[in-house]
C-alpha cells in the first residue's frame, strides 16, 4: 500500500484539529490511517470488500480505531452521507461528480475538503482514460463551489495531471 498523498501531508497546517473525517472511496485506507493516528474520528468507504476488510485488519494490528464501511458511492441517487456530519473530508484518485452535492452538504460549517484526482490530460499518459474518471480544466473548484478555495493547484505534477484544493465550508 504506497503511504498517503504528498497533497495532503504537505497541507496538513490546513486540517482541522480533530474532529469527524469521512474518507471517501478509501482503498486500503492509507489516508484513513494517517487521520486516525492524527486524532481524528474517522468513517472510511470504500465500495470493495476486500479492501475494506484488510483496512479493517491493519487498523486492529496497528491499534486504532475506524469505523470502515463497504459503501457503493455510485447509486443512483448517491448514499447519503449524512449532513454537517463532517470536520473533514477527505478524496484521492476517485471522481463521481453526481456525489458532490452530498460531499459538500456533508461538512460542517468551517469543515474541510480535501480533494485530489486526475484531469482530462491524463489520459495522454495512459490510466485513467475514460472522460467521467478526468476533470475538465478548472472543474474541481466548480465541483466545490461556493465554499472557499484555500489552496489548489492544477497541471503536471509528480508526472501525473491532477488537480488538487483544499476547501472550506463557509461559517
Amino acid at each position: 500500500m504506497p503511504g498517503p498523498s504528498t497533497w495532503l501531508i504537505e497541507n496538513r497546517d490546513l486540517l482541522p484539529r480533530g474532529g469527524r473525517a469521512l474518507d471517501i472511496a478509501c482503498g486500503q485506507g492509507r489516508h484513513t490511517l494517517l487521520l486516525a493516528n492524527n486524532g481524528f474520528e474517522v468513517r472510511a468507504v470504500d465500495r470493495n470488500p476486500e479492501a475494506i476488510e484488510r483496512l479493517r485488519q491493519m487498523a486492529a494490528t496497528l491499534g486504532v480505531h475506524i469505523a470502515a464501511a463497504v459503501l457503493d458511492l455510485e447509486t443512483d441517487p448517491p448514499p447519503d452521507l449524512g449532513s454537517r456530519e463532517y470536520d473533514l473530508i477527505v478524496g484521492f484518485n476517485y471522481l463521481h461528480r453526481p456525489l458532490f452535492p452530498m460531499l459538500r452538504d456533508a461538512v460542517k460549517p468551517g469543515g474541510r475538503v480535501v480533494y485530489e484526482t486526475f484531469t482530462r490530460r491524463q489520459a495522454e499518459r495512459g490510466h485513467p482514460r475514460n472522460p467521467a474518471f478526468l476533470l475538465n480544466e478548472g472543474e474541481l473548484v466548480e465541483l466545490l463551489a461556493p465554499f472557499t478555495i484555500l489552496r489548489s493547484r492544477e497541471g503536471e505534477i509528480d508526472e501525473r495531471f491532477i488537480a488538487s484544493i483544499v476547501a472550506e465550508r463557509p461559517r
